[in-house]
């Protein structure tokens, strides 16, 4: 029996869809601005590409674009040599089911590394209490053929929300939220709330996976992480860190060489305090000059809705936060993308019948911003926006039900 079998026989009476499965701890009070994610269409059964829920992109080294997604409880992969107008046919890597951690911040991941080998990482529950398991699935031969899953971690505690990316070496770095300290305290009669922090290397196109360690404890258990490598190539992470006094808010923390992280930098005292699970994970990238750029979204006692700030000093602080986008249209869900000196960021926004993904932009690493404009709009359902590039330019990746997935080249600034 396979993984993904075990898991489904685990899971059993498990029959949770969409957004619903991302409630592993009492959910934050309704808020608009965490839930717009637009009219939900009629249940689509199908694992294509056009019954997706949530899809990932990436480029190869030749140009090539590679989109992972989920929907109808499977993850697959295909190709596009046109920018994404037409895909190849599609490789299912996984059928889970039910158990597919399909939730609002959870999606499958996707690199392609220099030498054409593909990387898949996405996470199923293994039982009622939201445990689940990160699991990877690679190719060789182009995308013709995937391994079978196998699980990134060799802990058998609770994995999610994975993050993977490559360094400009080749070495891939893989990160997620991992639930093994709490685990760890239960057994000693000692509640702990959150999670904490893992990661891990690979050295061969992610057949194997070393290094594996606890970087930061108490994060938030259920928004998704954000990564990036600043200009020594060090894994820069942006989260929501589980505070002691029960706040959540944004922290960063650099992993160097040796693996001994520095204590994290607070991005902004929000002060939201919530005993719960907002399903709002942050953006984060690093300018050639070293400039980290923050994008998070709260419901703090400081301040309320999306925002934006920049670090000169390496993260160690950070300028006052900036709100972003029209406070009156629930923005949230942010992407933020660096090249050169330009900065390119992306957000939804809901006007209580269309969602809207507008974008600023910044010539000078985040000095100053273009005013704000719109990109795409859609009346359905539609995922998060992501950014991605393809070392010359810079695109909005974003799937929605009615138009498909759609690849847009953003302007210089």
């Amino acid at each position: 029996m396979s993984i993904s079998e075990r898991i489904a026989a685990a899971v059993g009476a498990l029959l949770i869809a969409g957004s619903a499965l991302a409630q592993p701890a009492p959910a934050a009070p309704a808020s608009a601005a965490m839930h717009h994610e637009g009219h939900r269409a009629a249940a689509c059964a199908s694992p294509a590409l056009a019954c997706a829920h949530a899809a990932s992109a990436a480029f190869d080294a030749r140009g090539t674009l590679w989109v992972a997604w989920a929907a109808a409880g499977s993850v697959s992969v295909a190709r596009s040599t046109d920018a994404g107008g037409t895909f190849g046919p599609a490789s299912v890597i996984d059928s889970p089911g039910a158990a597919l951690d399909a939730g609002s911040d959870a999606r499958p991941q996707i690199v392609v590394d220099a030498r054409g080998r593909i990387v898949v990482a996405y996470a199923a529950f293994k039982d009622k209490a939201w445990n689940a398991q990160v699991l990877v699935a690679t190719s060789s031969d182009g995308g013709a053929s995937f391994s079978a899953p196998r699980s990134l971690s060799r802990d058998a505690a609770s994995q999610r929300f994975p993050v993977l990316a490559l360094r400009s070496d080749g070495r891939l770095f893989a990160l997620w939220i991992d639930k093994r300290t709490v685990a760890a305290a239960r057994r000693k009669g000692v509640p702990q709330a959150g999670a904490a922090l893992a990661y891990a290397w690979s050295d061969d196109g992610g057949e194997s996976f070393t290094g594996e360690r606890i970087v930061q404890d108490h994060s938030c258990e259920c928004c998704r992480l954000a990564m990036a490598f600043d200009t020594q190539r060090h894994p820069v992470v942006l989260y929501r860190s589980l505070f002691a006094d029960g706040e959540r808010d944004h922290a960063l923390l650099t992993i160097p060489d040796d693996g001994e992280a520095k204590p994290p930098s607070r991005v902004a005292e929000d002060h939201w305090f919530i005993d719960g699970c907002p399903h709002h994970g942050p953006s984060v990238a690093v300018s050639p000059d070293g400039t980290v750029h923050a994008a998070w979204f709260t419901q703090g006692q400081a301040r309320q809705g999306l925002f934006q700030a920049r670090s000169t000093d390496g993260g160690a602080t950070f300028s006052n936060p900036q709100r972003v986008g029209d406070a009156a249209q629930q923005p949230g869900r942010p992407a933020v993308y660096a090249q050169g000196r330009a900065v390119w960021l992306v957000w939804k926004e809901f006007d209580g019948q269309r969602i809207f993904i507008k974008e600023r932009r910044s010539a000078d690493a985040g000095q100053t911003w273009s005013p704000d404009r719109v990109l795409a709009a859609t009346a359905n359902s539609a995922d998060h926006p992501l950014l991605i590039g393809d070392g010359r330019r810079v695109y909005l990746s974003w799937l929605t039900r009615d138009e498909g997935y759609r690849l847009m080249p953003l302007e210089a600034p």
